[in-house]
């Protein structure tokens, strides 16, 4: 799985003009899932993504947590994430998982990061959304749960 975070003072997601997710300071994970991930990638993304220090601190260095600063996470469903850009210019999402498990695993990430005590707002899967971003920094980082499994990733 993939996931692109960027840290917010603010965020919300819309379908059909109307709010269906809202947040105040945190951050908003773009999930992506590819057709080999398994529920440990999702477990994975869910352990590292609250415990980021990406936050600042009192000297303005980046060194506290999403649980640290009691923030929020809002949770989108985005399987461009997987795009393949390598050939001509049309992207390619055949490594894209099917709809079905993609959803399963984003629920479950979801899922096993509210259990962090963490309040996770969430998109319509499948759905055409508008995303509203305050963004905080900016910060942006990526995690591919991909390179945990080649050892290059610490899991928490």
């Amino acid at each position: 799985m993939i996931a692109v975070l960027q840290r917010v003072s603010g965020a919300s997601v819309s379908v059909d003009n109307k709010i269906v997710g809202k947040i105040g300071r945190g951050l908003v994970v773009f999930v992506g899932v590819f057709a080999d991930d398994t529920e440990e990638d999702a477990l994975f993304l869910a352990r590292k993504c609250p415990n980021l220090r990406i936050f600042e601190d009192d000297s303005e260095n980046m060194n506290l947590s999403l649980l640290d600063v009691g923030g929020e996470i809002l949770a989108i469903s985005q399987f461009t994430l997987c795009a393949n850009v390598r050939k001509g210019r049309r992207p390619n999402f055949t490594a894209a998982m099917e709809p079905r498990g993609a959803n399963a695993l984003y629920e479950l990430f979801c899922d096993s990061t509210r259990r962090t005590g963490i309040k996770v707002e969430t998109g319509v899967f499948r759905a055409h959304m508008s995303v509203n971003i305050i963004n905080d920094g900016p910060v942006t980082i990526i995690l591919n749960s991909r390179e945990s499994r080649r050892g290059n990733l610490k899991a928490l």
